[in-house]
């Protein structure tokens, strides 16, 4: 029976038990970004919704923009870091665990922004008192609650072996880490019971992350708002939602190789093999993208065209041609050519990506609100400071949440860093074997 070594590996614990000036100047400057952020929505409850810029008709703006954004963000981690453990990727190992990490501190994140949107945060209970399943809002209460159960669960689970490693090390926190790996000591009963567990969770997060996205597609989809009643916006969204996720997780992946010096577990060919998903999600992405306005355009309907044109050539037309270059010709460029498909052009692609699906979901929400179906007194949507500050509240909490994590955790699974090299080799070779074309055989006569 496999049994990782604690004293192995020490490049991947060196975060924990080493702490530099850089991590408390990027924690310290986040943590002053978070306190002003909270300040202005300790203004918004005080004095309301009438601090943001929304106003009828256009009563979402950053609030759900950044829902649907970090939302989308989550699927980098759960679902992705499944997948690749179904299709027993091997590549994966060094991956999965920042992979998941991003799920649960993004989810965290994205869950309260519709609550911040409320005004009131009591009016949340509203959903549950008073809520009617033919809504697409209780489903996405239930959806993302689900979600990040199940997230949080499937990141703990293959914790367990690497908290036993720190404990075993008797270094800090000795206490927590006690606590936390649940008696942990490698036997093969328990290796069996977690694997078996691991495997229960992978599967199941699977249609769980997809049913996420696709209910916050319905919240759009559901209603005769011109631009949002449109079948394909399930599929659209799910597509999106892991585009932007795979972006979001090569910066963290990135960064965190330079900061740690990493360079030894995520190596070249990781992000190779991952950016050719993100370049196939960005033609998947203009693929939607085309045939939802190619729909739209070529049916003419008078509303609809207003608002299409209204991205297309109106106020919003700096924004959609900028979501189109950012999302479909910068990632063509650097991901399809071996040249430019390195680290550098790799991370250039991943940051247009993430700025062009957060333009997206501005390009989806704002323009439709202001061409309401309804003939109503139109107004043009300006983001309050209010608005913009908590925006960057939520990008310095994800910032801090995943540098809290660093210090508590490894980054990268040791556990299965150390199985992939003393087991995967042999077990990945029988399984090639299993598969491969059988040598001519002998025909035997009768």
């Amino acid at each position: 029976m496999f049994k990782p070594d604690p004293f192995k590996d020490d490049t991947l614990f060196e975060p924990i038990e080493k702490t530099g000036r850089a991590f408390w100047l990027i924690f310290g400057v986040s943590f002053a970004v978070f306190v002003v952020g909270l300040g202005y929505y300790v203004q918004q409850l005080r004095n309301g919704l009438g601090v943001t810029g929304m106003m009828q008709p256009v009563t979402w703006g950053f609030y759900i923009i950044n829902f649907v954004f970090f939302i989308g963000i989550s699927h980098a981690g759960t679902l992705i870091s499944a997948i690749l453990r179904l299709t027993q990727a091997e590549w994966r190992r060094p991956i999965t665990r920042m992979a998941e990490v991003i799920t649960a501190i993004v989810l965290a994140i994205g869950g309260l922004h519709p609550i911040i949107d409320l005004g009131r945060p009591d009016r949340v209970l509203n959903v549950f008192r008073a809520g009617r399943l033919q809504s697409p809002l209780l489903w996405d209460v239930t959806c993302i609650t689900a979600y990040f159960a199940a997230s949080t669960v499937y990141l703990f689970l293959p914790l367990i072996p690497d908290i036993a490693l720190l404990r075993d090390r008797k270094k800090k926190f000795h206490w927590l880490y006690s606590f936390l790996s649940w008696g942990w000591k490698g036997t093969p009963a328990q290796w069996k019971v977690l694997n078996r567990a691991i495997n229960i969770m992978m599967i199941a997060v699977i249609p769980i992350a997809v049913s996420v996205h696709t209910v916050i597609s319905y919240i759009f989809a559901m209603t005769l708002q011109p631009g949002w009643h449109s079948t394909i916006f399930g599929p659209y969204f799910v597509v999106g939602a892991i585009f932007s996720g795979i972006a979001a997780l090569f910066i963290v992946m990135i960064a965190f190789r330079k900061a740690f010096h990493l360079e030894g577990y995520l190596k070249e060919i990781h992000f190779q093999q991952l950016s050719k998903l993100l370049l196939a999600m960005s033609v998947l992405w203009f693929y939607f993208t085309f045939c939802e306005y190619l729909t739209g355009t070529y049916g003419g309907e008078p509303r609809e065209m207003t608002t299409i044109m209204y991205k297309f050539s109106g106020p919003y037309a700096p924004f959609f041609w900028t979501m189109v270059i950012f999302n479909f010709v910068i990632p063509m460029v650097f991901l399809s050519n071996r040249k430019l498909r390195k680290v550098p052009g790799i991370l250039i692609a991943s940051i247009a990506v993430v700025i062009g699906m957060w333009l997206e979901r501005l390009i989806i929400v704002v323009p439709t609100l202001e061409n309401p179906a309804l003939p109503v007194m139109r107004s043009i949507y300006i983001p309050s400071m209010t608005e913009i500050a908590l925006l960057a509240a939520a990008v310095a909490v994800f910032v801090m949440g995943f540098l809290g994590f660093s210090k508590l955790f490894p980054l990268i699974s040791v556990w299965e860093c150390q199985e992939g090299r003393a087991l995967s080799v042999s077990e990945t070779s029988e399984r090639i074997e299993t598969y491969l074309p059988d040598a001519e055989a002998q025909h035997v006569r009768d």
